[in-house]
């Protein structure tokens, strides 16, 4: 009788700790691999003639000033992308492969800046130039990290970075305010602050540009 009651006990702490796994896992989202075709990725890349950089844009709450969200904006000779692990950011001509959108012209740029700031969210963008050599990397970086995980932004961005000639000393940190902190004491860095009063549901009602590449 008591094996009889101490094996039903054991069953039930064993499926308390699966159902326990499962919330987690349900809290934390799993990585939503995407990769856009060959055709789509080429027809999109866009060069900028602006100075190499890269650019940590940080999401943070317009009352509480809490940080939500980090994305990463990265000029190479190559071609401009954005890296926005586990983000919402969607518009239907810029390809995206686990994470990395192609063909982010000015307008596609202005358009991640309005899709992120609303009433309830600013944004805040800081740039560091580096050197062609250390752009490139970036990006070959961000394009081989892979799809990330929800609530993954800040720490996939640090641990790029921690990868780069001169951004070596990153913190590994879940906490983009964290992350906006580090990154605004490095030497050059410039920032902008960009806020909007348009709704909370700002996601759905942003109207996209139709051609972000003209």
């Amino acid at each position: 009788m008591v094996d009889h009651e101490a094996r039903g006990a054991l069953s039930r702490i064993r499926l308390g700790l699966l159902l326990l796994a499962a919330v987690v896992l349900t809290a934390c989202g799993a990585a939503e691999p995407t990769w856009a075709p060959d055709a789509e990725v080429s027809r999109s890349v866009y060069q900028h003639d602006g100075p190499t950089a890269i650019t940590l844009f940080t999401v943070v709450g317009a009352k509480r000033g809490t940080g939500a969200h980090s994305g990463l904006l990265i000029n190479a000779p190559s071609q401009r992308a954005m890296f926005d692990p586990a983000g919402t950011f969607y518009h239907p001509h810029l390809p995206e492969r686990n994470d990395v959108h192609f063909g982010m012209s000015d307008a596609a740029v202005a358009f991640y800046i309005d899709y992120h700031a609303r009433v309830t969210y600013d944004v805040i963008e800081q740039t560091v130039l580096v050197s062609p050599q250390v752009a490139e990397l970036a990006l070959a970086r961000v394009q081989a990290y892979g799809a990330v995980a929800k609530a993954h932004c800040a720490d996939s961005i640090t641990d790029i970075l921690r990868d780069l000639p001169g951004f070596e000393d990153a913190p590994n940190s879940m906490f983009p305010k964290k992350v906006m902190k580090w990154f605004g004491e490095l030497s050059g860095v410039t920032t902008q602050f960009h806020s909007d009063d348009s709704p909370d549901d700002n996601g759905r009602l942003v109207n996209a540009p139709i051609l972000l590449l003209n």
